[in-house]
């Protein structure tokens, strides 16, 4: 198995591009730290899943009901996960950052409503969706966790750069995201990370359902992809693998899109 014996830790890792990216990185033999936010309903569902993954694939699986966006969170996950029978230095091989929670408010309410977007809505989704990233690559750092050779990779949409109904703050987040990622690409080299960004095709995620109008969107990535059909979270979860191998040792700062080609029109 060629990832065998390697870590990664997944932010996001219950559900749309990140459970789907555990469900591939499992079959190439790699162990998962999953971290997400659940119900007790939820999580019971979720274990099971996560269960029968890693006995499919003789692969550890860590699942962690924490707050990903708070320093107590990351405190008590990398306490948690580098006192984990199996884990030792060095061995993280990727961080995904795969977290979908933001505002979804117009910047201008209408006159019978209060819903608008406001500068603590930016600034929450800004950190939820974007500037987390840095904070999480510190920390593993600082807790000498990743591979000499390992991969931060991090998710953008389409909606960084043009209007959707509603999805003002989370497109400024990742513009940000999108700024961060180079930076981090360059500064970070040094340490042997390689920091690219993914952005995937209209994917019929439960993030997406959430956007206003989201169901124009829909039938625009089905009329719009030239391959015939929309994005997957599995053709996004096979590309992450693809990155994570020694062939993609080369490969910084990318913006790679993963769509089939429908951003070509």
């Amino acid at each position: 198995m060629p990832y065998s014996g390697l870590w990664a830790i997944i932010l996001g890792g219950s559900s749309g591009f990140g459970f789907a990216t555990v469900e591939k990185l499992a079959q190439k033999g790699m162990n998962i730290a999953a971290l997400y936010r659940e119900t007790s309903i939820g999580e019971k569902a979720l274990f099971g899943k996560f269960a029968e993954i890693a006995a499919e694939n003789n692969i550890t699986i860590l699942p962690y009901n924490i707050n990903a966006l708070s320093t107590e969170g990351r405190e008590v996950f990398l306490e948690r996960f580098t006192s984990a029978k199996g884990v030792a230095k060095h061995q993280v091989k990727l961080l995904l950052h795969s977290i979908a929670r933001g505002n979804l408010k117009p910047l201008a309410g209408m006159k019978d409503t209060n819903e608008e977007l406001s500068t603590e809505d930016i600034q929450f989704t800004s950190y939820a969706m974007a500037n987390s990233l840095l904070d999480w690559t510190r920390a593993i750092l600082d807790a000498e966790l990743f591979h000499h050779d390992a991969r931060v990779i991090g998710l953008t949409s389409e909606g960084a750069h043009k209007h959707w109904d509603g999805y003002a703050a989370v497109s400024i987040a990742k513009a940000s995201l999108e700024s961060l990622a180079k930076y981090m690409a360059v500064e970070f080299a040094h340490f042997g990370l390689k920091t690219n960004l993914i952005q995937a095709g209209i994917t019929a995620t439960s993030s997406l359902k959430m956007i206003p109008g989201s169901e124009k969107l829909l039938e625009i990535g089905k009329s719009r992809n030239p391959m015939g059909r929309m994005t997957q979270p599995e053709d996004v979860a096979k590309v992450i693998s693809l990155l994570c191998s020694d062939d993609a040792f080369w490969i910084n700062g990318a913006l790679i899109h993963v769509d089939g080609g429908e951003h070509c029109r």
